[in-house]
């Protein structure tokens, strides 16, 4: 048994004692493996080499030996095309791949002149040796004979004859140390000269970062914020994997920049104008957004394709890297606390373009649709819209917010109608709110020509719930749905119709467009469509339609989440750009309480507006209850405004009221309406007083409105 003896009590044992009763044997431990010398060599190695320091040293001798050979390719063709035609038969393809033809006539009569030029200088070389030596002869000549003369001039003066040959004396002297000076200096200018032009090929090289991508710095390589240049923009689309534009490019070596507009500062960012060659098609350049973001060293959410009014061309607008994600700042509307609006001649401030430029949309008789993602900002990008329309005294707003959370309730005391709610109960009463506003419409028309009317705003958020509800009514109609028995669905088509002539306007926000939640026919019927955020290009397709989409419009490209608030607007009502057929436009965000403060300057101009949070179908009214109710908190109210408050809270009892209707009703009550300022007015305290002094058997019953 081998092994070392260790006992089991503190008693040691004697050396050479055997194992017993009171002893054990522990194993001595295995000895380690002997590994080869070699094999620890190639592990040393093996660290060494992939170890960051010498990754970073290999690169960094890597980069500068290629910026010698990148700075001698690049001053080889520079000389190279100083001495030839080289340059002048660049941009004479270049022009004729972009089929200018007049341009490539110019380059070929310069590159025809610049050979005479040459054919001159290389037929004056034949003669320049006997012309030289001919006047390096008399030159000779007369220079000896000048000193000669200043040699006499000299002698006579210092009366001394050997002064005739003192001035030939120091030019040979002159001479002789300038052949010393440059025998001493010749040595040490052979050795060091070839380094001074390494280093200038280097200096040359360096500057144009002539070296491959892997090796450059991190931060040359990343290229986060490198400037859009004319180059950049032409290797861009030459790396954009269309075979064409690359072949075209390629034809046209560096003269490619030829198929480039100015690049101007456009915004936060730049823009460019493409020429693209002749079969290359714009929906080419369009469809690789990506990959041309890309190798413009930027995200694809800061470089966008729209199509200009000149044939075959693209406008590209590149963003400064990460200029997109900074906010915009706060909405006029919050700053500025004097602000008022005008519905017909004023616009609403709804943002600023990519160029940085104030966005303001005119919504005078336009109807609106905002759709987006579910959390984009739909809802805020709408009601900063209305909150400015609600600065203008005479606009009235019908609303239904079928989301129901308070997003629109600081309309409350603003709005003549304000229903909040997601149930199919809040549905139905905002289709009754809506079929309201048709027969209102329709009232308006019968008016006698060149009757002005108010502004009514029908708005709806989240209309998606409505077009989707499955109720029907007591006749088996649906409340939902795109038939033509559809409640809903025909009513917005009525207003949608005819309602513009006579300034009754529908506004609708919708999530996630689809054929199902959003009707071809209901969308199609928006003057001014905008949309944030989508999934896909179909979904933006039924958003803004075809024509904005084929124009580069993509709310489908945008990031749901980090773009959050952005909109791609097609609309008549905005400026947008010659050629384009839609504008993005990043929205101020007003929170609730500045929109609380908003509203609060609106119901400051107002007489004061009692808001009804439901629709009556079909109940026993008490008329005088109803004047009262909808006289507010008005000490006094116009007899036109009654009736138009009235037809609002129920339109089935008090549409077709007239002021005979009226006056009837208070007269009875002994709370006549009279004149006040030359209109005719009804005293909020005498129709108080009215109803307090009925005597009890002519209580509400006597005066009730019965509707079938």
């Amino acid at each position: 048994m081998s092994g070392t003896v260790v006992p089991l009590h503190k008693t040691p044992a004697p050396p050479d004692t055997e194992p017993g009763p009171n002893l054990t044997v522990v194993p001595e431990p295995a000895p380690a493996p002997v590994v080869p010398l070699w094999v620890r060599s190639g592990r040393a190695l093996k660290t060494a080499v992939t170890h960051e320091h010498t990754k970073n040293a290999g690169r960094l001798a890597v980069r500068h030996s290629m910026y010698v050979i990148g700075g001698t390719r690049i001053v080889t063709r520079r000389t190279w095309d100083g001495r030839t035609g080289a340059r002048y038969e660049r941009l004479l393809r270049a022009a004729e791949a972009a089929g200018n033809y007049e341009v490539a006539a110019e380059w070929e009569e310069r590159l025809q002149r610049f050979r005479e030029a040459r054919h001159r200088r290389r037929m004056d070389l034949l003669t320049s040796p006997v012309d030289a030596a001919k006047g390096l002869a008399v030159g000779t000549g007369a220079g000896i004979g000048t000193l000669v003369g200043l040699g006499v001039v000299l002698a006579i003066a210092n009366e001394d004859v050997t002064d005739v040959l003192t001035p030939l004396m120091a030019v040979i002297e002159l001479i002789r140390l300038l052949i010393n000076i440059v025998s001493v200096v010749w040595g040490p200018a052979m050795k060091v000269g070839p380094l001074l032009a390494l280093l200038a090929l280097w200096s040359v090289g360096r500057k144009a970062q002539a070296a491959p991508n892997w090796v450059l710095p991190a931060n040359v390589r990343n290229g986060e914020g490198e400037p859009i240049t004319p180059s950049i923009v032409v290797k861009a689309l030459r790396d954009l994997g269309v075979p064409a534009l690359r072949n075209a490019i390629k034809e046209m070596g560096d003269a490619g920049a030829a198929m480039l507009g100015p690049i101007r500062i456009a915004g936060c960012g730049v823009e460019v104008d493409v020429t693209l060659p002749s079969g290359v098609s714009t929906v080419e350049v369009q469809q690789r957004r990506r990959k041309l973001a890309e190798n413009l060293t930027r995200h694809e959410h800061e470089v966008f394709i729209t199509l200009p009014e000149a044939a075959r061309t693209v406008r590209l607008w590149v963003a400064d890297s990460g200029a997109l994600d900074e906010p915009i700042g706060p909405s006029p509307l919050v700053t500025d606390e004097t602000m008022t609006a005008d519905y017909t001649k004023g616009k609403a401030p709804w943002g600023q373009d990519l160029r940085g430029d104030a966005a303001a949309l005119s919504l005078y008789q336009r109807h609106l649709l905002i759709t987006g993602l579910s959390n984009q900002g739909k809802t805020v990008a709408l009601r900063s819209l209305a909150l400015w329309l609600a600065l203008d005294k005479s606009v009235q707003f019908l609303m239904g917010d079928l989301k129901g959370v308070g997003d629109w309730a600081m309309f409350d005391g603003l709005a003549s109608t304000l229903i909040q709610g997601p149930t199919d109960e809040h549905v139905i009463e905002v289709t009754e709110m809506v079929e309201g506003a048709v027969e209102e419409m329709n009232r308006r028309i019968q008016a006698p020509p060149g009757t002005i009317f108010p502004p009514l705003i029908v708005l709806v958020d989240e209309a998606q719930v409505a077009f989707m509800c499955p109720a029907k009514d007591d006749q088996k109609r649906p409340y939902g749905g795109s038939k033509a028995n559809s409640r809903y669905f025909m009513a917005v088509r009525k207003i949608h119709n005819q309602g513009r002539a006579v300034n009754v306007l529908m506004w609708q926000g919708t999530q996630d467009p689809t054929n199902e939640n959003l009707p071809k026919l209901v969308r199609e019927g928006a003057h001014t469509r905008a949309s944030l955020a989508l999934g896909t290009e179909s979904q933006a397709r039924m958003a803004l339609g075809d024509k904005a989409v084929d124009g580069g419009a993509a709310p489908n490209l945008l990031r749901p989440g980090l773009d959050r608030g952005t909109l791609v607007v097609a609309s008549d009502g905005i400026a947008i750009p010659a050629g384009q057929s839609s504008i993005t436009v990043r929205t101020h965000y007003i929170n609730d309480d500045d929109a609380k403060a908003i509203t609060d300057r609106a119901k400051a101009l107002r007489d004061g507006v009692t808001t009804l949070h439901a629709i009556d179908r079909g109940e026993q009214r008490d008329e005088l209850t109803d004047i009262l109710s909808v006289l507010g908190d008005a000490p006094r109210v116009r007899t036109k405004d009654v009736l138009a408050r009235l037809a609002t809270l129920s339109a089935d009892a008090y549409g077709t009221w007239s002021f005979i209707n009226l006056k009837r009703v208070l007269d009875e009550a002994g709370a006549e309406p009279y004149k006040s300022d030359g209109v005719m007015v009804v005293s909020r305290d005498r129709v108080a007083r009215a109803l307090a002094n009925r005597p009890d058997d002519e209580g509400p019953d006597a005066s009730i409105s019965h509707v079938d």
